[in-house]
């Protein structure tokens, strides 16, 4: 199928939406469904049509041609300027358009052979309209960045991979996922990249007109104990909110998270100050991930909790050794995990388990702070089993999604190779196709 082909296809899906809303124009829930899935779809073939050109108009533009540049030609001074003035996109778009482009153009070699293009995968799902130009662009420019770390063997697995986990994901999830890859394809370069980031750390703080300004920015191991810390602060604040007695009250926690978060900065320097009171942090804890080989080895990396950037072995072994940070080496002794119908309640152990497997809300990926641990089939109602095949880590917006809209979930395989999957009700998926949820989505070595 051809690129225009491709597009009036989409657009053909378009118009029959509207044409079923008929003079009205009015559209119902699943019209407006169906029309946003056809203008996503329309958009991403756009795309591929897009990079194309943009690569074409690069080629037309190279320095080598001086005045007969294209874009010179026309007034300006770069092919990258030239399509961010005709698309009313920023320069920075534009040059990534340019550079998705010329990673998945047709080459050929030196005798003038057809070869296919240096991202071939990407290419074919911009071509099919799975991917996106920005979604391919950021595939682009992290295996550009690994390639010679990484190797082509290695670079060429990372592109199915990740072609193949970003169908579905917006740009958000997609970059937890880039950065996991870009561990994945270069663990030697987690270390010095830390250093970097640790060399530009700040915090800066003036007053002003009776305020107190403050502004700043830390790596991942130094930052990690701060975010689980002001996570938990507001997790606790929300939880006693909900168990007010009158929410409608005068007095009653209206703040907004941004609030809660600079009172939570006060309380914490107030409580290093005085050292006598006991803040609520709603059970926040540090809790750093890495395998037993890696720990012994060297190599590799870890994660932490409620953060996506992975840290190196000696960042583990750094963190581990500090006050309020569990360390969870996998592939060694654990407790026992699953107790059946003993407990009503899942244990500490048990959702120390289920993060390690859901990695937070499992649907939409909140940190694990901001969870519960809740049973698949329920404790009362259907005797479920207080098991980790029988449990889930949802927040509380998802675990009513769950109840009131009829969606499923089932976790698939055990240990460390289980899934949880969730199956869409009738009138979201007709077809009921699982999506994957959980930690998996993103663990690009799993």
């Amino acid at each position: 199928m051809s690129q225009l082909t491709a597009i009036h296809e989409a657009l053909n899906g378009l118009d029959a939406v509207w044409a079923d809303a008929g003079d009205s124009n009015i559209l119902t829930r699943e019209q407006l469904i169906a029309a946003e899935t056809a203008v996503g779809l329309l958009q991403r073939r756009l795309d591929a049509l897009h990079v194309d050109v943009a690569a074409g108009i690069a080629h037309e533009s190279r320095t080598e041609l001086g005045p007969d540049s294209l874009a010179k030609q026309q007034g300006f001074r770069t092919a990258a300027k030239l399509i961010a003035a005709t698309t009313g996109v920023s320069s920075g778009d534009a040059f990534r358009l340019i550079k998705v482009g010329e990673g998945t153009a047709p080459r050929s070699d030196l005798l003038g052979n057809p070869l296919p293009a240096k991202y071939q995968l990407v290419r074919e799902a911009l071509a099919s309209g799975e991917l996106s130009a920005q979604a391919a662009a950021m595939i682009i420019t992290l295996l550009d960045r690994c390639r010679v770390a990484a190797g082509v063997e290695r670079i060429a697995e990372g592109e199915r991979v990740l072609t193949e986990n970003a169908v579905g994901l917006s740009l958000d999830e997609l970059r937890k996922l880039i950065v996991r890859a870009e561990a994945w394809l270069d663990p030697d370069g987690i270390e010095p990249r830390e250093e970097e980031r640790r060399s530009k750390r700040f915090f800066n703080m003036f007053e002003r007109d009776g305020e107190l300004h403050f502004s700043g920015k830390t790596d991942i191991e130094s930052g990690a104990p701060i975010l689980a810390a002001f996570r938990g602060f507001v997790s606790a604040a929300f939880a006693a909110r909900k168990d007010a007695v009158d929410p409608n009250a005068p007095d009653a926690d209206r703040r907004s998270v941004a609030m809660i978060q600079a009172d939570a900065f006060a309380a914490f320097c107030s409580h290093v100050l005085g050292c006598d009171s006991k803040l609520p942090l709603a059970g926040a804890t540090v809790i750093v991930r890495i395998s037993l080989q890696d720990l012994i080895s060297g190599a590799g990396w870890a994660t932490i909790d409620g953060a996506d950037q992975p840290v190196s072995v000696s960042a583990a072994r750094r963190m581990a050794a500090g006050d309020g940070i569990i360390p969870c080496v996998l592939g060694g002794d654990s407790e026992i995990l699953d107790w059946g119908r003993k407990k009503r309640l899942f244990t500490r152990a048990q959702r120390l388990a289920l993060v390690e497997r859901d990695g937070g809300c499992a649907m939409c990926a909140l940190p694990p702070e901001m969870t519960k641990a809740h049973h698949i089939r329920w404790w009362q109602r259907h005797h479920g089993r207080t098991d980790l095949m029988n449990g889930v880590l949802l927040c509380e917006t998802c675990h009513h999604r769950i109840h009131d809209n009829g969606w499923e979930v089932n976790v698939v395989g055990v240990g460390a190779g289980a899934r949880v999957w969730f199956i869409p009700p009738n009138y979201v998926d007709p077809a009921r196709e699982p999506r994957l949820g959980g930690r998996a989505r993103f663990d690009i070595a799993a």
